[in-house]
């Protein structure tokens, strides 16, 4: 059996997320279907980085599947490219150690939160940034932001917790930029919670607006109160934009 590493494109529209669930149009189902019309196995199982909710999309998703096919790596990713549809992509397929695992070697992951802020929504955005009704200070968001750098327990940024054996993870960069009427939050985390950057884009949100003063955020991560953090943003304005790994372990 060899083992391949996919890194993967998709636009989460029209998908119900990564992971299979039986009637439902998923990532997951869609690449391994391909794969298996492919090798004509009877089974493949692509395991990822971190599984992606309805809605949200991937510019650098990484999985990867064992496979006892013989075809050199340049011949299966035009092939399975061939039998995907329009919204997800393999944008590169290596063969790598046998002990390489996408989720429990990666160390740290990049998302990106894409925001359109003004008097009338851009149709073209629709599908890609939450639509915000009024000017946002990208500026405060900024400030208001570094305090989540660093070590701590993010549990008030956490739909229904506990859903992991901790809450603490480490944000090695966090920032707020514009271009336009386009605001975007970046975060990069050794790991993410359920929802974690959704409620984080949420709660930079409010200070943006001006409804909470730039040192709530800090009072919120302090409390550790999901209830007192700003709104779980929508998905669509979500995208896993990198996943880092060691360099020996792929």
């Amino acid at each position: 059996m060899r083992n391949f590493k996919l890194t993967v494109r998709y636009d989460g529209t029209d998908f119900f997320g990564w992971q299979t669930q039986p009637g439902r149009r998923t990532v997951q189902e869609t690449l391994e279907k391909a794969f298996v019309e492919i090798t004509h196995e009877g089974r493949v199982r692509l395991n990822c980085s971190g599984r992606t909710d309805s809605g949200v999309h991937a510019v650098g998703q990484v999985a990867n599947v064992f496979s006892a096919t013989k075809l050199p790596c340049d011949t299966l990713l035009r092939a399975v490219n061939a039998k995907l549809p329009a919204d997800v992509c393999v944008r590169e397929l290596v063969e790598v150690p046998q002990s390489f695992c996408a989720n429990k070697d990666a160390v740290r992951k990049t998302y990106r939160y894409v925001i359109q802020d003004g008097r009338v929504q851009d149709p073209f955005l629709r599908k890609y940034a939450w639509f915000v009704r009024q000017p946002l200070d990208a500026a405060a968001m900024s400030r208001a932001g570094e305090c989540l750098v660093g070590r701590h327990d993010f549990r008030c940024f956490e739909t229904e917790w506990p859903n992991r054996l901790t809450s603490v993870r480490t944000v090695t960069h966090l920032s707020v930029n514009r271009f336009g009427e386009c605001l975007w939050i970046d975060v990069e985390a050794n790991g993410f919670l359920y929802n974690m950057v959704r409620a984080i884009a949420g709660s930079l949100v409010q200070v943006g607006r001006g409804f909470w003063p730039e040192t709530q955020v800090a009072e919120v991560l302090k409390a550790m109160d999901r209830r007192l953090a700003g709104p779980t943003a929508p998905p669509e304005g979500l995208f896993l934009m990198r996943v880092t790994y060691p360099p020996l372990a792929a």
